[in-house]
Protein backbone atom coordinates (compact mmCIF):
# COMPACT_ATOMS: atom_id res chain seq x y z
CA UNK A 1 0.00 0.00 0.00
CA UNK A 2 1.33 3.18 -0.95
CA UNK A 3 2.32 5.83 1.90
CA UNK A 4 0.38 8.92 1.27
CA UNK A 5 1.00 12.25 2.59
CA UNK A 6 -1.21 13.59 5.39
CA UNK A 7 -1.83 17.06 4.04
CA UNK A 8 -1.86 16.73 -0.40
CA UNK A 9 1.15 18.86 -1.59
CA UNK A 10 -1.22 20.66 -3.64
CA UNK A 11 -4.89 22.09 -3.86
CA UNK A 12 -6.95 24.60 -2.25
CA UNK A 13 -7.34 23.37 1.18
CA UNK A 14 -9.83 24.82 4.43
CA UNK A 15 -9.71 24.04 7.33
CA UNK A 16 -10.10 24.70 11.06
CA UNK A 17 -7.34 25.15 14.08
CA UNK A 18 -7.41 25.81 17.90
CA UNK A 19 -5.10 28.29 18.90
CA UNK A 20 -4.07 28.31 22.71
CA UNK A 21 -5.76 30.67 24.90
CA UNK A 22 -8.12 31.48 22.70
CA UNK A 23 -11.86 29.16 22.65
CA UNK A 24 -12.75 30.29 18.83
CA UNK A 25 -11.88 28.39 16.48
CA UNK A 26 -10.30 29.48 13.56
CA UNK A 27 -10.60 29.51 9.66
CA UNK A 28 -7.49 28.19 7.98
CA UNK A 29 -5.95 27.28 5.12
CA UNK A 30 -2.03 25.65 3.62
CA UNK A 31 0.33 28.03 2.11
CA UNK A 32 3.93 26.55 0.86
CA UNK A 33 3.66 24.51 3.97
CA UNK A 34 2.64 26.86 6.55
CA UNK A 35 -0.85 27.03 7.87
CA UNK A 36 -2.33 30.50 7.69
CA UNK A 37 -5.11 32.05 9.92
CA UNK A 38 -8.36 33.31 7.35
CA UNK A 39 -10.64 34.16 9.96
CA UNK A 40 -12.51 37.26 9.47
CA UNK A 41 -15.68 39.16 9.39
CA UNK A 42 -16.01 38.51 5.80
CA UNK A 43 -16.10 34.48 7.02
CA UNK A 44 -16.01 34.00 10.16
CA UNK A 45 -17.28 29.81 9.59
CA UNK A 46 -16.22 27.63 7.43
CA UNK A 47 -19.92 27.36 6.59
CA UNK A 48 -19.67 31.42 5.53
CA UNK A 49 -16.46 30.33 3.27
CA UNK A 50 -18.17 28.09 1.35
CA UNK A 51 -21.55 30.14 1.11
CA UNK A 52 -19.51 32.82 -0.77
CA UNK A 53 -20.13 33.33 -4.77
CA UNK A 54 -16.13 31.03 -5.51
CA UNK A 55 -14.80 30.21 -2.06
CA UNK A 56 -11.94 28.62 -3.99
CA UNK A 57 -10.75 31.92 -4.97
CA UNK A 58 -11.64 33.33 -1.71
CA UNK A 59 -8.99 31.08 0.13
CA UNK A 60 -6.57 30.95 -2.14
CA UNK A 61 -6.15 35.16 -2.48
CA UNK A 62 -7.49 36.20 1.21
CA UNK A 63 -5.10 37.74 3.70
CA UNK A 64 -4.28 35.91 6.43
CA UNK A 65 -1.87 35.20 9.31
CA UNK A 66 0.83 32.50 9.75
CA UNK A 67 0.21 29.76 12.88
CA UNK A 68 2.73 27.50 12.19
CA UNK A 69 4.42 24.77 9.90
CA UNK A 70 1.35 22.17 8.80
CA UNK A 71 3.66 19.74 10.10
CA UNK A 72 3.82 20.96 13.81
CA UNK A 73 0.08 21.17 13.85
CA UNK A 74 -0.14 17.57 12.21
CA UNK A 75 1.77 16.43 14.98
CA UNK A 76 0.16 18.05 17.78
CA UNK A 77 -3.05 17.36 16.80
CA UNK A 78 -3.01 13.56 18.07
CA UNK A 79 -4.44 12.82 20.70
CA UNK A 80 -2.16 10.99 22.98
CA UNK A 81 0.35 13.47 22.63
CA UNK A 82 -1.69 17.12 21.63
CA UNK A 83 -0.42 19.92 23.89
CA UNK A 84 -2.90 22.45 24.37
CA UNK A 85 -0.51 25.18 24.71
CA UNK A 86 -0.05 25.15 20.27
CA UNK A 87 -2.49 24.99 17.81
CA UNK A 88 -3.84 21.95 16.48
CA UNK A 89 -6.34 20.91 13.84
CA UNK A 90 -10.04 20.47 14.54
CA UNK A 91 -12.22 19.07 11.97
CA UNK A 92 -12.81 21.48 9.23
CA UNK A 93 -16.46 21.84 9.15
CA UNK A 94 -18.44 23.94 11.34
CA UNK A 95 -22.13 24.40 11.20
CA UNK A 96 -22.58 21.89 8.13
CA UNK A 97 -25.15 19.47 8.70
CA UNK A 98 -23.15 16.03 8.67
CA UNK A 99 -25.41 13.28 6.35
CA UNK A 100 -24.68 10.19 4.92
CA UNK A 101 -25.22 7.88 2.19
CA UNK A 102 -24.93 4.38 2.60
CA UNK A 103 -25.35 0.71 0.93
CA UNK A 104 -23.45 2.69 -2.54
CA UNK A 105 -21.21 -0.18 -3.12
CA UNK A 106 -22.32 -3.95 -3.88
CA UNK A 107 -19.80 -5.19 -1.56
CA UNK A 108 -21.63 -2.96 1.18
CA UNK A 109 -24.69 -4.01 0.28
CA UNK A 110 -23.87 -7.79 0.39
CA UNK A 111 -22.60 -6.89 3.76
CA UNK A 112 -25.09 -5.33 4.76
CA UNK A 113 -27.81 -8.12 4.01
CA UNK A 114 -25.63 -10.76 5.45
CA UNK A 115 -25.66 -8.49 8.85
CA UNK A 116 -29.41 -8.31 8.68
CA UNK A 117 -29.66 -11.95 8.09
CA UNK A 118 -27.35 -12.97 10.65
CA UNK A 119 -28.89 -10.48 12.98
CA UNK A 120 -25.90 -9.37 14.65
CA UNK A 121 -24.56 -12.29 14.95
CA UNK A 122 -21.10 -12.69 13.20
CA UNK A 123 -20.50 -16.04 14.05
CA UNK A 124 -22.97 -16.39 11.64
CA UNK A 125 -21.74 -14.53 8.82
CA UNK A 126 -19.65 -16.78 7.03
CA UNK A 127 -22.19 -19.12 6.27
CA UNK A 128 -24.62 -16.47 5.34
CA UNK A 129 -22.10 -15.29 3.11
CA UNK A 130 -21.22 -18.19 0.98
CA UNK A 131 -25.40 -18.86 0.78
CA UNK A 132 -26.12 -15.47 -0.59
CA UNK A 133 -23.65 -15.26 -2.80
CA UNK A 134 -24.61 -18.36 -4.61
CA UNK A 135 -27.60 -17.60 -4.53
CA UNK A 136 -27.76 -13.83 -6.23
CA UNK A 137 -24.00 -13.69 -7.65
CA UNK A 138 -21.70 -10.78 -7.29
CA UNK A 139 -23.34 -9.56 -10.73
CA UNK A 140 -25.52 -6.76 -8.76
CA UNK A 141 -22.78 -4.50 -9.43
CA UNK A 142 -23.82 -4.00 -12.91
CA UNK A 143 -27.14 -2.84 -12.14
CA UNK A 144 -28.41 0.64 -12.05
CA UNK A 145 -30.28 1.55 -8.89
CA UNK A 146 -34.34 2.00 -9.97
CA UNK A 147 -33.78 0.90 -13.48
CA UNK A 148 -35.91 -2.22 -15.11
CA UNK A 149 -33.57 -4.56 -15.13
CA UNK A 150 -32.75 -3.82 -11.27
CA UNK A 151 -36.42 -3.96 -10.57
CA UNK A 152 -36.56 -7.27 -12.27
CA UNK A 153 -33.84 -8.93 -10.38
CA UNK A 154 -35.71 -7.62 -7.04
CA UNK A 155 -38.61 -9.51 -8.50
CA UNK A 156 -36.48 -12.63 -8.82
CA UNK A 157 -35.19 -12.32 -5.12
CA UNK A 158 -38.67 -11.50 -3.86
CA UNK A 159 -39.64 -14.60 -4.82
CA UNK A 160 -36.95 -16.72 -3.29
CA UNK A 161 -37.20 -15.26 -0.04
CA UNK A 162 -33.92 -13.34 -0.03
CA UNK A 163 -35.41 -9.91 -0.24
CA UNK A 164 -33.98 -7.23 2.15
CA UNK A 165 -34.43 -3.93 3.35
CA UNK A 166 -31.08 -3.23 2.15
CA UNK A 167 -31.22 -4.18 -1.59
CA UNK A 168 -34.47 -2.03 -1.56
CA UNK A 169 -31.60 0.80 -0.90
CA UNK A 170 -28.92 -0.58 -2.49
CA UNK A 171 -30.81 -1.54 -6.40
CA UNK A 172 -34.26 0.25 -5.46
CA UNK A 173 -35.13 3.88 -6.75
CA UNK A 174 -34.65 5.46 -3.89
CA UNK A 175 -31.02 5.98 -2.16
CA UNK A 176 -30.34 5.48 1.92
CA UNK A 177 -29.57 9.00 3.50
CA UNK A 178 -29.52 8.99 7.00
CA UNK A 179 -28.12 11.91 9.29
CA UNK A 180 -24.87 10.72 10.95
CA UNK A 181 -23.94 13.15 13.52
CA UNK A 182 -25.18 16.53 14.30
CA UNK A 183 -23.60 20.10 13.14
CA UNK A 184 -20.45 20.97 15.16
CA UNK A 185 -20.25 17.06 16.75
CA UNK A 186 -17.29 15.86 13.88
CA UNK A 187 -13.46 15.49 15.27
CA UNK A 188 -10.55 15.45 12.95
CA UNK A 189 -7.07 14.59 12.11
CA UNK A 190 -5.31 12.92 15.14
CA UNK A 191 -8.66 12.69 17.47
CA UNK A 192 -10.24 9.69 19.23
CA UNK A 193 -12.85 8.17 17.51
CA UNK A 194 -15.95 6.21 19.73
CA UNK A 195 -17.43 2.90 19.65
CA UNK A 196 -20.25 2.68 21.32
CA UNK A 197 -19.54 0.22 24.83
CA UNK A 198 -22.42 -1.85 23.99
CA UNK A 199 -20.89 -3.18 20.61
CA UNK A 200 -18.84 -6.12 20.35
CA UNK A 201 -18.63 -6.30 16.30
CA UNK A 202 -17.97 -3.02 14.16
CA UNK A 203 -15.78 -1.83 11.69
CA UNK A 204 -14.67 1.43 10.58
CA UNK A 205 -15.97 3.26 6.82
CA UNK A 206 -13.49 4.93 4.92
CA UNK A 207 -15.28 7.26 2.42
CA UNK A 208 -14.93 10.45 0.90
CA UNK A 209 -17.45 13.09 1.92
CA UNK A 210 -18.59 16.05 -0.16
CA UNK A 211 -18.64 19.48 0.53
CA UNK A 212 -22.20 20.62 -0.33
CA UNK A 213 -23.23 24.71 -0.50
CA UNK A 214 -26.84 25.64 0.25
CA UNK A 215 -27.90 25.69 -2.57
CA UNK A 216 -27.13 21.74 -3.12
CA UNK A 217 -23.56 22.63 -5.49
CA UNK A 218 -20.94 20.84 -4.69
CA UNK A 219 -17.78 22.61 -3.77
CA UNK A 220 -15.04 20.42 -2.51
CA UNK A 221 -14.39 17.04 -0.87
CA UNK A 222 -12.60 15.44 2.28
CA UNK A 223 -12.34 12.38 3.65
CA UNK A 224 -14.33 10.75 6.44
CA UNK A 225 -14.47 7.81 8.52
CA UNK A 226 -18.47 6.31 9.34
CA UNK A 227 -17.85 4.03 12.34
CA UNK A 228 -20.34 1.63 11.91
CA UNK A 229 -21.93 -0.67 15.01
CA UNK A 230 -22.24 -3.79 12.69
CA UNK A 231 -24.12 -6.02 15.77
CA UNK A 232 -26.38 -3.28 16.30
CA UNK A 233 -27.57 -2.04 12.44
CA UNK A 234 -27.92 -5.71 12.21
CA UNK A 235 -30.21 -6.52 15.07
CA UNK A 236 -32.56 -3.93 13.32
CA UNK A 237 -32.29 -1.15 11.34
CA UNK A 238 -34.52 1.36 13.35
CA UNK A 239 -31.26 0.99 15.80
CA UNK A 240 -28.99 2.90 13.42
CA UNK A 241 -29.07 6.55 15.05
CA UNK A 242 -27.45 4.08 18.25
CA UNK A 243 -25.33 2.55 15.65
CA UNK A 244 -24.14 5.53 13.81
CA UNK A 245 -24.41 8.42 16.33
CA UNK A 246 -22.41 8.40 19.44
CA UNK A 247 -19.39 10.47 20.76
CA UNK A 248 -16.85 10.72 18.29
CA UNK A 249 -18.38 8.57 15.77
CA UNK A 250 -17.92 10.88 12.51
CA UNK A 251 -14.05 11.74 11.47
CA UNK A 252 -13.81 14.08 8.60
CA UNK A 253 -10.56 15.70 7.01
CA UNK A 254 -7.73 16.75 7.37
CA UNK A 255 -9.11 19.55 5.50
CA UNK A 256 -11.91 19.91 2.90
CA UNK A 257 -10.17 20.41 -0.77
CA UNK A 258 -12.08 22.80 -2.62
CA UNK A 259 -12.69 22.31 -6.27
CA UNK A 260 -10.77 24.47 -8.66
CA UNK A 261 -9.56 24.03 -12.08
CA UNK A 262 -7.13 20.77 -11.33
CA UNK A 263 -9.69 19.36 -8.49
CA UNK A 264 -12.96 18.58 -10.05
CA UNK A 265 -15.85 16.12 -8.93
CA UNK A 266 -14.44 13.87 -12.14
CA UNK A 267 -11.44 13.29 -9.37
CA UNK A 268 -13.34 12.10 -6.99
CA UNK A 269 -14.98 9.74 -9.62
CA UNK A 270 -12.04 8.35 -9.87
CA UNK A 271 -10.19 8.34 -6.48
CA UNK A 272 -8.71 4.96 -4.84
CA UNK A 273 -9.69 5.74 -0.66
CA UNK A 274 -7.08 3.51 1.03
CA UNK A 275 -7.42 2.05 4.26
CA UNK A 276 -4.74 0.75 7.16
CA UNK A 277 -5.82 -0.30 10.57
CA UNK A 278 -3.16 -1.63 12.84
CA UNK A 279 -3.64 -2.68 16.54
CA UNK A 280 -1.53 -3.42 19.71
CA UNK A 281 -2.30 -6.72 19.33
CA UNK A 282 0.26 -6.26 15.81
CA UNK A 283 -2.88 -7.59 13.85
CA UNK A 284 -3.01 -5.46 10.31
CA UNK A 285 -5.73 -4.96 7.95
CA UNK A 286 -5.44 -3.63 4.44
CA UNK A 287 -8.09 -2.96 2.39
CA UNK A 288 -9.56 -0.22 -0.42
CA UNK A 289 -12.63 1.15 -2.13
CA UNK A 290 -12.78 2.26 -5.23
CA UNK A 291 -15.14 5.44 -6.38
CA UNK A 292 -15.47 4.24 -10.05
CA UNK A 293 -17.56 1.17 -8.15
CA UNK A 294 -19.68 3.23 -6.26
CA UNK A 295 -23.65 2.03 -7.96
CA UNK A 296 -25.04 6.40 -7.84
CA UNK A 297 -22.93 9.05 -8.78
CA UNK A 298 -22.14 11.34 -6.22
CA UNK A 299 -24.32 13.85 -7.91
CA UNK A 300 -27.59 11.84 -7.73
CA UNK A 301 -26.67 11.24 -3.92
CA UNK A 302 -26.38 14.81 -3.20
CA UNK A 303 -29.81 15.34 -5.29
CA UNK A 304 -30.98 12.80 -2.87
CA UNK A 305 -30.13 14.79 -0.12
CA UNK A 306 -30.92 18.46 -0.89
CA UNK A 307 -33.52 20.27 -2.82
CA UNK A 308 -36.88 21.64 -3.25
CA UNK A 309 -37.68 18.23 -0.92
CA UNK A 310 -35.23 19.59 1.69
CA UNK A 311 -33.10 22.72 2.63
CA UNK A 312 -29.80 22.95 4.08
CA UNK A 313 -29.37 26.52 5.09
CA UNK A 314 -25.74 25.88 6.39
CA UNK A 315 -24.99 23.70 3.82
CA UNK A 316 -23.83 19.98 4.26
CA UNK A 317 -20.97 17.31 4.35
CA UNK A 318 -22.24 14.04 3.03
CA UNK A 319 -20.33 10.38 3.26
CA UNK A 320 -20.64 8.89 0.00
CA UNK A 321 -20.46 5.41 0.56
CA UNK A 322 -18.15 2.49 1.57
CA UNK A 323 -16.84 -0.54 -0.85
CA UNK A 324 -14.91 -1.55 1.68
CA UNK A 325 -16.48 -4.31 4.48
CA UNK A 326 -14.11 -6.32 6.33
CA UNK A 327 -14.17 -9.77 6.74
CA UNK A 328 -10.42 -10.83 7.99
CA UNK A 329 -10.67 -13.30 10.71
CA UNK A 330 -9.12 -11.04 13.80
CA UNK A 331 -9.46 -13.52 16.65
CA UNK A 332 -9.66 -16.86 15.53
CA UNK A 333 -11.24 -18.35 12.34
CA UNK A 334 -15.06 -17.63 11.36
CA UNK A 335 -14.71 -14.58 14.28
CA UNK A 336 -14.27 -11.88 11.32
CA UNK A 337 -12.99 -8.38 12.01
CA UNK A 338 -13.62 -6.53 14.77
CA UNK A 339 -12.14 -2.92 16.10
CA UNK A 340 -10.25 -3.24 19.70
CA UNK A 341 -9.36 -0.19 21.58
CA UNK A 342 -6.44 1.64 20.89
CA UNK A 343 -6.44 0.36 16.80
CA UNK A 344 -4.86 3.28 14.82
CA UNK A 345 -7.34 3.85 11.42
CA UNK A 346 -5.56 5.57 8.73
CA UNK A 347 -7.77 6.64 5.72
CA UNK A 348 -6.19 7.83 2.56
CA UNK A 349 -5.97 8.80 -0.98
CA UNK A 350 -3.53 11.19 -3.10
CA UNK A 351 -5.71 13.93 -3.95
CA UNK A 352 -6.92 14.78 -0.33
CA UNK A 353 -4.46 13.20 1.92
CA UNK A 354 -4.64 10.99 4.99
CA UNK A 355 -7.28 10.51 7.80
CA UNK A 356 -5.85 9.15 10.87
CA UNK A 357 -7.44 8.44 14.37
CA UNK A 358 -7.20 5.65 17.25
CA UNK A 359 -10.07 3.92 18.01
CA UNK A 360 -11.34 3.83 21.92
CA UNK A 361 -14.81 3.80 23.38
CA UNK A 362 -17.39 6.87 22.88
CA UNK A 363 -17.42 6.79 26.80
CA UNK A 364 -13.87 7.15 27.16
CA UNK A 365 -13.56 9.64 24.02
CA UNK A 366 -13.48 13.60 24.93
CA UNK A 367 -17.07 14.54 25.26
CA UNK A 368 -18.52 17.01 23.02
CA UNK A 369 -19.30 20.21 24.80
CA UNK A 370 -18.20 22.73 22.22
CA UNK A 371 -21.59 23.36 20.14
CA UNK A 372 -23.18 25.94 18.08
CA UNK A 373 -24.03 27.98 21.15
CA UNK A 374 -20.87 28.42 22.33
CA UNK A 375 -19.44 29.05 18.98
CA UNK A 376 -21.59 32.25 18.44
CA UNK A 377 -20.92 33.23 21.53
CA UNK A 378 -17.21 33.44 20.92
CA UNK A 379 -17.73 34.85 17.35
CA UNK A 380 -19.81 37.60 18.92
CA UNK A 381 -17.21 38.08 21.91
CA UNK A 382 -14.79 38.36 19.02
CA UNK A 383 -16.68 41.29 17.16
CA UNK A 384 -17.23 38.89 14.07
CA UNK A 385 -20.66 39.06 13.68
Amino acid sequence: MTQTPIVPAQGILLGRAQLPDNALPRIVTVRDGTVVDLTSKTAPTVRDVCELADPADYVATAKGQEIGSVEALVVNSWASQKDATKPYLLSPIDLQAIKASGVTFVTSLLERVIEEQAKGDPARADALRADILELIGTDLSALVPGSDPAMKVKETLIARGVWSQYLEVGIGPDAEIFTKGQPMSSVGYGADVGLHPVSTWNNPEPEVALTVKSTGQIIGATLGNDVNLRDVEGRSALLLGKAKDNNASASIGPFIRLFDGDFTIDTIKSAEVELTVEGEDGFRLEGSSSMSQISRTPESLVAATIGDHHQYPDGLVLYLGTMFAPVQDRDGAGKGFTHKTGDIVSISTPSLGTLQNRVRLSTECPPWTYGTSALMRDLAAADLI
